[in-house]
C-alpha cells in the first residue's frame, strides 16, 4: 500500500509540474511569416484587401471543395466580411477587415467558431523598400488560453500554422507576379 501511495504521489507531482509549466507559458501568441514578391505593392494589395481574391492564394480555400462562402459588408477594404463553413480541415468562422491602408497594411479580425472557438487578429504589411521586390509579412496574434497552453506542449502551433502561412504567401507571390507580368505586357503593348 505504501508503494502504491508513493507512486501516486510521484504521478501527482509530475502532473502538477506539467500543469505549472503549461500555465507559465505566455498569455498571448504571435505567428509570423514573410516573403519577397517581385511586384509593386499596388499589385499585391488587391489580393489581400479584396476578400473575394483570397480564393486565388489562401491555403485553406483548397482544403474543402464544398466550402460554403458568404461575403457581406463593404466590397473590399474596411468593413468587408467573409464567412466560411467547411469540413474539419477548414472549420467555420468569420473575418472582417478592420483597417486598410492602401498598398501598405490590412488588419483583419478573425473569429473562429469551430473546431476551436477563438478570436485573433491577422495583419498583412507590405514594404516596398527592397528594390524591385515588395516585402510582405503575414502575422496572426491572439490570446493563448489554458487549453492552448497545454496543447502547445505537444503541438508546435507556430510550425503547424506557419506552414499554411508559407504556402499562402507562396501562392500569393505566384498570383501577384503573374498579374504584374500581365500588367507590364499590357503597358508595353499600349506604348507600341
Amino acid at each position: 500500500m505504501e508503494y502504491f501511495l508513493m507512486i501516486l504521489g510521484v504521478v501527482f507531482l509530475i502532473v502538477l509540474g506539467f500543469l505549472s509549466y503549461a500555465l507559465s507559458r505566455p498569455d498571448t501568441f504571435k505567428i509570423q511569416r514573410s516573403t519577397e514578391i517581385n511586384a509593386a505593392p499596388e499589385v499585391i494589395f488587391p489580393l489581400i484587401n479584396d476578400l473575394h481574391a483570397w480564393e486565388a492564394w489562401s491555403p485553406w480555400e483548397k482544403l474543402d471543395p464544398a466550402l460554403k462562402r458568404k461575403h457581406s459588408g463593404a466590397a473590399m477594404g474596411k468593413g468587408a466580411v467573409y464567412e466560411w463553413e467547411g469540413n474539419s480541415k477548414v472549420g467555420q468562422g468569420r473575418m472582417e477587415i478592420i483597417e486598410s491602408q492602401p498598398s501598405s497594411l490590412v488588419t483583419i479580425k478573425l473569429n473562429f467558431i469551430r473546431p476551436f472557438s477563438a478570436e485573433n487578429n491577422a495583419e498583412f504589411s507590405l514594404d516596398d523598400h527592397r528594390g524591385s521586390a515588395t516585402h510582405v509579412t503575414w502575422s496572426m496574434t491572439g490570446r493563448n488560453p489554458t487549453t492552448m497552453k497545454i496543447m502547445g506542449l505537444f503541438i508546435n502551433m507556430d510550425k503547424l500554422i506557419g506552414k499554411d502561412f508559407e504556402a499562402g504567401l507562396a501562392d500569393m507571390k505566384a498570383a501577384a507576379e503573374k498579374r504584374s507580368g500581365a500588367l507590364e505586357a499590357m503597358n508595353r503593348d499600349s506604348r507600341t
